[in-house]
């Protein structure tokens, strides 16, 4: 029943004061093991998971210092997230969400690991690129804009709702992961690469950031027909 009572509180607020444009739903199967990896600009992030996902399995991995937060520690308890330290090598909370997502969850994560104050990407951390090759599942890459935390703030301001744009990319398969593959790092750095790039090309170009000039966005790009210098 919670968990319910929180997601329709969520879908409220963001009928009310925001406007919700999607592209690419019919890439988000309904059922099944799954990683959703996005861009992430701003606190809205977080709740629009539970607008876009019309599926009671969501896993989300929340930063520890919300904690504090009881309004964000009342929908993350009912909504089942799981806390994590962003600081430190967090294998509990790891663990936890390889589990749920073995069992046909869906995990949603962003590479960065936390808000770019540039409003565009910050090179990622391996950990989604790990995830999503030791449970073997397929990623979605996701991109998100007009959540930024400055740009809503204005919008409600002035007494106007946000557009928020999502798009939804194809899903792909990392090649299987290897533990005791000597180059490690490296490996790890490529499947992060790969998830980025696939985010990085689905987004307008003011907001590729680190990513902005990797040949694999180029080649991406180039695969779709979608001029590089498109902006949105």
């Amino acid at each position: 029943m919670g968990y319910k009572i929180a997601r329709l509180l969520i879908k409220l607020l963001f009928f009310l004061f925001t406007r919700l444009e999607v592209d690419g739903e019919e890439n988000l199967p309904p059922s099944g093991s799954l990683i959703i990896a996005a861009n992430h600009l701003g606190r809205l992030d977080v709740p629009l998971v539970y607008y876009f996902l019309d599926r009671p399995d969501v896993i989300l991995l929340i930063a520890e210092k919300y904690q504090k937060v009881g309004v964000a520690r009342w929908f993350v308890d009912r909504l089942d997230g799981i806390w994590v330290d962003r600081f430190n090598a967090d294998f509990s909370a790891m663990r936890k969400a390889l589990a749920r997502l073995r069992a046909g969850g869906v995990l949603v994560l962003s590479p960065e690991g936390t808000r770019s104050p540039m409003e565009k990407l910050l090179e990622a951390k391996p950990g989604a690129g790990y995830l999503a090759a030791k449970a073997g599942v397929p990623v979605l890459p996701v991109a998100v804009t007009g959540t930024e935390d400055r740009v809503v703030l204005h919008q409600l301001s002035h007494f106007r709702r946000p557009t928020i744009k999502i798009r939804a990319g194809e899903p792909f398969q990392l090649p299987p992961y290897n533990p005791k593959v000597k180059n490690r790092d490296e490996v790890l750095k490529q499947y992060t690469d790969e998830i980025m790039c696939r985010i990085a090309a689905l987004l307008p170009p003011r907001y590729r950031g680190f990513y902005a000039e990797h040949l694999r966005v180029n080649e991406m790009l180039t695969e779709n027909k979608e001029p590089a210098e498109q902006d949105a």
